[in-house]
């Protein structure tokens, strides 16, 4: 039976720039650069187009090279790409163990607003 290529896993800079690109779905580099320089001025937009040239060679960004400018979108959806890192998470730090994952989770301090959400949800499940 062939296995699925496991997708690659980002840098924290390039999740960084993931954060940023799934919300517009797809943009150019100067897009991305505009809005990241609303939070951190101080990133050039060399970089960032250097990031997303090294992103699309990895297989992280998919490029539609069909106009001048080239126009950059995520090659995995977010929640996909959230639960493959958490998988991989759960596996290296909480020997498989989703349940230790979620006490370590609660125990680092949650707000009330928080708690509420996660009782709410799991009440939910329950019904």
């Amino acid at each position: 039976m062939p296995t699925t290529p496991t997708p690659p896993k980002p840098t924290p800079a390039e999740l960084d720039l993931l954060q940023t690109l799934w919300p517009l779905g797809s943009a150019t580099a100067k897009q991305v650069h505009q809005e990241i320089i609303k939070q951190r001025p101080e990133v050039s937009y060399a970089t960032v187009l250097r990031l997303m040239q090294i992103m699309h060679t990895k297989g992280i960004l998919i490029r539609d090279e069909s106009d001048r400018s080239h126009v950059y979108a995520p090659a995995q959806a977010q929640d996909s790409l959230q639960t493959n890192l958490l998988k991989d998470l759960i596996q290296k730090a909480f020997s498989g163990s989703a349940k230790a994952l979620v006490l370590a989770a609660l125990r680092s301090g949650i707000s009330k607003k928080e708690r509420e959400e996660i009782e709410k949800l799991l009440k939910e499940e329950d019904k």
